[in-house]
């Protein structure tokens, strides 16, 4: 379970009312420890489930499932020998799903609900619900009903979304868990710690929860704040580790996005729902998801307002050595159902390379998408992480040319979705697949292109500038 620890993620959710177009969104960066993770983009087709025995290659957990199973899309590991780890993808009902955050359940609740070697843990959780659902609340159902049956190791938060609802699920000891709805004029930002406040046990429309927590809670004596049922406070850590690690984070995405409420940044205290002072676009979830506290004394790379080189260090970034894949599930109200599902997707490191949109109503995933390897290979991993082996040592000569190329990449991708979307308008039934499958490729292909001329030009310029230059006559 060590490496689950040190695998840190960042998410983001926004309601229906508080995005710029009426979509729901909800979006999350997938962290990995040492920095390497080979990532790939999946669709698996639709099946009969019935009679599979499931038994995952990371823990043991083994279930039995059931039923027909839905069309979905994944970011799963390369290397599935070690679990599957599909981690963030839509099906082909419009519901979204991101699992997981990486949260901690404070000592004392674990000593009367520890945590389950052979559970629900992150590397099974999509699999196991998002081919089986049909709104974003069966999504909080199902996975509920698993973690009450058969438990969980990880401490977790898990997002779920339709077009219509936007839900934040979080897993405590072995078997508890509470989801709460977003409120559709709201947006929240969910750090490595547990989230969700104050519980109201009797609005079944904005909360649902684990059947025993009540009792569990009221039998162990495990809240300190009689009269209330604060789940961040009788279950999370909410310690001094927090404040440099995890509340830094959701302080900054509020500075963004809701400038006049003044906190610090490490307040226990900072909200988990917000509302925004502007509706939020795509491009504002991606500047958050690929930010590094940039205008403040906290940014690490020393840039503008970057503070001693304590302050810079002084807090966990967003952006990070560790990124391996952050994905943005776009649900869209304004257009047919049909083309309605982006899934924006960016592997590497979040702050050099590029968000590209992929439509999810697809029978195949691009080429370039669909495999990485453990060594370097032709990939769309592989060739946006060389972006930042090749940026970090000249941040400051590259990164101008870098953001102009992300500028470029995000411009593309918004003309592409409108050309694609107007044409699939017209289209019903397998043909929309098919041709959302074949725009897709366009897409990858584009993003490909452009981020290898870039690493040309970075390239060159690195060479040109190479100590070990030396021309006749400079020994003279």
């Amino acid at each position: 379970m060590s490496v689950k620890k040190m695998s840190s993620c960042t998410a983001m959710l926004v309601g229906k009312n508080a995005s710029i177009d009426g979509s729901t969104m909800i979006a999350r960066n997938e962290d990995y420890y040492d920095g390497v993770n080979p990532k790939t983009f999946q669709v698996y087709p639709a099946k009969d489930y019935t009679g599979e025995h499931f038994k995952s290659t990371y823990n043991g957990l083994e279930v039995d499932l059931d039923g027909q199973g839905c069309r979905f899309t994944a970011t799963t590991n390369g290397d599935i020998n070690n679990g599957r780890w599909d981690e963030q993808g839509i099906n082909e009902y419009n519901v979204a799903m991101s699992a997981s955050e990486t949260e901690m359940t404070n000592p004392r609740v674990l000593g009367h609900d520890p945590l389950v070697e052979k559970g629900v843990d992150e590397d099974s959780m999509v699999y196991l619900v998002l081919p089986f659902i049909k709104s974003a609340r069966e999504g909080v159902q199902r996975l509920g009903h698993l973690i009450e049956t058969y438990g969980t190791g990880e401490s977790n938060g898990i997002a779920f979304s339709d077009n219509n609802e936007v839900w934040y699920f979080e897993t405590a000891g072995g078997h508890q868990w509470v989801a709460q709805r977003i409120p559709d004029d709201a947006y929240a930002i969910c750090p490595n710690i547990m989230c969700i406040e104050e519980v109201n046990f009797e609005d079944p429309d904005n909360f649902m929860f684990a059947s025993t927590i009540q009792q569990f809670v009221q039998d162990n004596n495990l809240n300190p704040y009689p009269g209330s049922f604060n789940f961040r406070k009788i279950f999370g850590t909410n310690d001094e580790a927090d404040q440099y690690y995890n509340t830094p984070r959701s302080w900054y995405g509020q500075k963004l996005f809701t400038p006049s409420v003044e906190q610090e940044p490490t307040s226990l205290d900072i909200p988990f729902i917000q509302r925004a002072e502007k509706k939020l676009a795509v491009e504002d979830i991606e500047y958050f998801l690929s930010s590094h506290y940039n205008g403040t004394p906290y940014d690490p790379t020393g840039s503008y307002a970057s503070g001693d080189e304590k302050d810079q260090k002084k807090f966990r970034s967003i952006a990070l050595d560790r990124n391996q894949s952050s994905c943005i599930l776009q649900i869209r109200n304004n257009v047919p159902a049909e083309c309605a599902a982006i899934q924006w997707i960016n592997f590497g490191f979040f702050a050099y390379s590029p968000y590209v949109p992929f439509f999810t109503n697809i029978n195949a995933t691009p080429a370039s998408y669909d495999h990485a390897g453990n060594k370097v290979d032709d990939s769309a991993y592989w060739l946006q992480k060389q972006l930042e082996v090749i940026v970090e040592p000249r941040y400051h000569e590259f990164i101008n040319e870098v953001n102009a190329f992300r500028d470029a990449s995000q411009s593309y991708a918004v003309k592409r979705v409108d050309m694609i979307t107007a044409i699939a308008k017209t289209k019903q039934g397998d043909a929309v697949t098919d041709f959302l499958t074949k725009r897709n490729d366009k897409t990858a292909t584009h993003a490909m292109d452009a981020t290898k001329d870039l690493l040309n030009s970075l390239i060159h310029q690195s060479l040109l500038n190479s100590k070990f230059q030396f021309e006749r006559g400079d020994n003279y």
